[in-house]
């Protein structure tokens, strides 16, 4: 085809009269990958550099009014905003702490709400995501534990968080220098390795270099240890692998961690070794919460290092963050401080989680929506 094929067919080719479709039916842009907005424009009759003209609005602009793509006939976007719409999750609240943590309960438009936590830095700015309503495991030392699982959140639901917050901090477009919002971490509500199809979906847009464009070196997905899908996140995706361990043996994490009866400690330390990618300039992310008594012992931390023999490692040290009713205790910061030594002396970079936001209920372990529970039989994953 001619280098300027394309600009004839915009000045010759007359656009295609399409029905205007009813408000409600209306797909959403956002959290449509380049084959699914492919497809619909060429269900419209658009020629291929349409595609590209939007989703650059879309996902590197971060517009939300088909009226500000001036490169695009008014005509022609008074037609796309008869078929399609470009939408955010809803805000419901915004709370920020006194060390400048933000923490967005948002509500979708089936009601359910998930709560998305935002953490600047002096050098970074990370943005906690939620992969599910509620959660499907019931770690014993998390708050978002309590809360029974609704559904997965769909590509457009995870997709939104990102985009709402750079909505929010004033960051469009993608490209701009000096972003405060750097960093993505999917350990937000819910397993993202359980929903794991509309969490790689999402990740490979907002991975993509022409639209969010935020680099896998910059995205950190959290499991709980949902073995079969680890070595698959690593071959398809690539992003920085955080296991939240929390114990060294089988008893105890089959209490604190019961996805611990399904995949014991061995198989997914195996797993890790496993992972695709992992070396000591990629190191897996060992999250290990500091319970008094259950787990913090110097045994604990020997044990630890015999565990993670081999592995390029590094210990994610996490302070317990109460909340109400919860069965533990925080381990003293003398404590936390011997156990981060004996890990350091085997040569394992162990710091100390800082607890953020935590006077809005926004830390680790914390997060928890008022979101309705469905019933049992209304339960079903987000297409």
């Amino acid at each position: 085809m001619s280098a300027v094929q394309p600009l004839i067919d915009q000045i010759w080719k007359p656009e295609p009269v399409v029905p205007a479709a009813p408000a409600a039916a209306r797909p959403n842009l956002v959290g449509m990958d380049r084959a699914d907005m492919a497809a619909a424009f060429a269900a419209m009759g658009l020629p291929a550099f349409r595609m590209k003209q939007v989703w650059n609005w879309v996902y590197h602009r971060g517009v939300t009014d088909f009226e500000a793509m001036t490169n695009i006939a008014k005509d022609l976007r008074g037609k796309l905003a008869e078929q399609f719409r470009i939408e955010r999750p809803q805000v419901v609240t915004e709370q920020k702490s006194t060390d400048g943590t933000i923490k967005w309960l948002l509500r979708f438009e089936d009601g359910n709400e998930v709560e998305t936590v935002f953490i600047p830095e002096e050098d970074r700015g990370t943005l906690c995501v939620s992969s599910q309503v509620g959660c499907t495991l019931t770690c014993k030392f998390c708050h978002t534990g309590t809360q029974r699982w609704v559904r997965n959140l769909g590509a457009p639901e995870i997709v939104g968080q990102v985009m709402l917050a750079r909505d929010k901090l004033g960051e469009w477009p993608a490209s701009m220098e000096g972003r405060n919002f750097t960093n993505i971490v999917m350990m937000g509500m819910g397993e993202p390795l359980y929903n794991y199809d509309n969490v790689a979906k999402a990740l490979k847009i907002i991975m993509d270099g022409e639209g969010i464009a935020l680099s896998r070196r910059k995205i950190t997905l959290s499991t709980a240890g949902v073995v079969p899908a680890m070595a698959k996140c690593g071959e398809e995706l690539g992003v920085n692998l955080a296991v939240s361990l929390h114990a060294v043996t089988d008893e105890i994490r089959d209490v604190i961690v019961p996805l611990n009866r399904k995949y014991k400690l061995a198989e997914l330390i195996q797993a890790c070794r496993d992972y695709p990618g992992a070396s000591n300039a990629r190191r897996i992310t060992f999250e290990y919460v500091m319970l008094k008594g259950v787990n913090d012992s110097d045994e604990d931390a020997h044990a630890l290092v015999k565990l993670l023999e081999g592995i390029p490692a590094k210990m994610n040290l996490i302070p317990f963050n109460p909340w109400p009713g919860s069965p533990f205790e925080r381990s003293s910061n003398t404590r936390i401080d011997k156990f981060s030594k004996i890990l350091m002396a085997a040569g394992y970079a162990s710091p100390v989680r800082t607890t953020r936001g935590a006077d809005i209920m926004a830390a680790c372990g914390q997060l928890k929506s008022a979101s309705e529970k469905l019933k049992k039989s209304l339960r079903t994953d987000a297409s």
